[in-house]
């Protein structure tokens, strides 16, 4: 009987999960089986497990070393290699809409959510020009935070912009965040505002600048060479733009 009843109890909840997750608002940007939809950007590795999560982390040569045989380097030369940013960005645009993002971050991690950011990380992951005309589109250079906007994920304390921020233009509220642990981001993206919640609180917003685009697609970042990140449950829902 009391076998019975447990079972009864975890059929129930299964359900209940099911149809929450059924109802959450708008569609899935990830699918959670594949990649369908994305685009890896620079030099990275991104991978869908068996529970629908997604992995991305940075990949190196077999021996480590990615200066082969000029070893050592000086400081500069490896500062600007460990430095280089990959990202993974939808291959469609998008207007205005509501997005959101479950994230798992390690210590010490640091990651981000890119909008509008119409060159793709063509700066940031260090790719030449030649053949990449059609990224060139912006009239700004730089990291997507300097192009479109990188809404900010971190696990460090001394940084100006902690997660939630819109980097560079409003850093957010802080004590939000859960360590070691999955964490829901919501970023409202419209004309004229900029926002963003963490965990049912909302941490920042900003108008953004008026002399950017407000257009573009949806990056996901690893920051660094050593960089790596869990993402899940990554919906969005487009907002009818008024005529």
């Amino acid at each position: 009987m009391l076998v019975a009843m447990n079972i009864a109890i975890a059929i129930v909840v299964l359900l209940s999960s099911a149809l929450a997750f059924a109802e959450e608002p708008g569609q899935l940007l990830f699918n959670g089986k594949n990649l369908d939809g994305w685009e890896p950007r620079g030099n990275c590795s991104w991978t869908v497990l068996k529970d629908g999560v997604l992995l991305g982390q940075r990949v190196h040569p077999d021996d480590r070393n990615p200066f082969g045989t000029e070893w050592p380097v000086d400081q500069k030369r490896y500062g600007r290699w460990v430095g280089t940013q990959a990202w993974l960005y939808t291959l469609r645009e998008f207007t205005e809409f509501d997005l959101h993002v479950e994230y798992w971050i390690p210590p010490g991690g640091n990651s981000g959510v890119s909008i509008r950011d119409r060159s793709r990380a063509h700066y940031a992951i260090r790719e030449p020009d030649a053949g990449h005309e059609k990224l060139l589109t912006a009239p700004l250079t730089g990291s997507p935070a300097h192009i479109g906007y990188e809404i900010q994920i971190l696990d460090a304390t001394k940084d100006r912009y902690q997660t939630g921020s819109i980097y560079l233009f409003s850093a957010a509220k802080t004590g939000f965040q859960l360590a070691g642990d999955w964490n829901a981001m919501d970023i409202s993206v419209r004309n004229e505002l900029i926002r963003v919640s963490l965990n049912g609180n909302v941490v920042a917003e900003s108008p953004g600048d008026p002399a950017r685009s407000k257009t573009g697609p949806i990056g996901l970042q690893l920051h660094d060479q050593y960089s790596w990140i869990f993402f899940r449950n990554i919906r969005i829902h487009e907002v009818a733009t008024k005529q």
